[in-house]
């Protein structure tokens, strides 16, 4: 399994076996994110690794997932720092499913790094990870998303691998399932909208913009899997009047 047919086969896992996971495996992880690429390079990242089997270390906030380690993303609080962030690890979640690895976000937990909070750094996500107690639950069940025809306004029709980019981006996992994207498309760039402004925060969805960059992590997969090259780029000559009371995001620019 690579990682463009792990956008089908991942399901959130919240029930874990409590065990160490083989040294290769975790080795192999952490290669992943030394190559892994972000969508901001200017924005500086640190992952930290928290192993949860010994019960010595702690995870706080409302932690409501119990697993036998966290992924734990720290940034600079600079400008779209929060979809980098989602961006990186729904990379990471991704590759986890490759390897038969249960994962699954967990907004409200919290995990202090004292070094890195010296450094300017903040704390943005925690991906719980570990081998599933039932490796087939939910398999067989198709995650509950929204159809195309709902997110899309179609300008023009869309080729057959605008459309596997735009299924890749229906697919992803949001906070509370909210799918706040919504997407204006033309044969060769797909303008992303938001249902509600990115700054925009709330106690139930405080995530909207990380949604945004997990969302695009599954396009750039997918893109990479059709062979097509694009560039993210906000375009200023843009408006609302596409999707009405919508949040103008970024352009998809495909390179065909």
């Amino acid at each position: 399994m690579n990682l463009y047919e792990a956008i089908y086969a991942r399901r959130s896992v919240r029930a874990y076996r409590m065990e160490p996971l083989d040294d290769t495996i975790l080795k192999g992880i952490l290669d992943f994110l030394d190559e892994v690429e972000p969508l901001f390079p200017d924005i500086r990242t640190e992952i930290r690794i928290v192993d949860r089997c010994t019960g010595k270390k702690k995870i706080g906030g409302l932690c409501n997932v119990k697993a036998p380690y966290y992924a734990v993303l720290y940034s600079e609080p600079k400008e779209k720092s929060d979809m980098n962030a989602g961006f990186l690890m729904e990379q990471l979640s991704l590759y986890l499913e490759t390897r038969g690895i249960g994962s699954c976000f967990v907004g409200m937990a919290k995990h202090r790094d004292k070094e890195l909070e010296a450094k300017g750094f903040v704390q943005k996500i925690i991906l719980a990870f570990g081998m599933p107690k039932d490796p087939n639950k939910f398999r067989d069940k198709e995650p509950k998303r929204m159809a195309l025809d709902e997110l899309c306004v179609y300008k023009e029709p869309p080729k057959a691998w605008v459309k596997e980019m735009l299924e890749a981006a229906r697919l992803a996992p949001s906070s509370t399932n909210s799918q706040p994207w919504r997407f204006v498309v033309y044969e060769n760039r797909i303008h992303v909208f938001s249902k509600k402004p990115l700054g925009e925060r709330s106690l139930l969805n405080p995530f909207t913009e990380l949604n945004f960059g997990i969302m695009l992590a599954n396009v750039m997969v997918a893109a990479e899997e059709v062979w097509i090259d694009l560039d993210l780029i906000k375009l200023n000559n843009i408006t609302h009047k596409s999707i009405p009371n919508n949040q103008y995001v970024i352009s998809i620019l495909l390179k065909i």
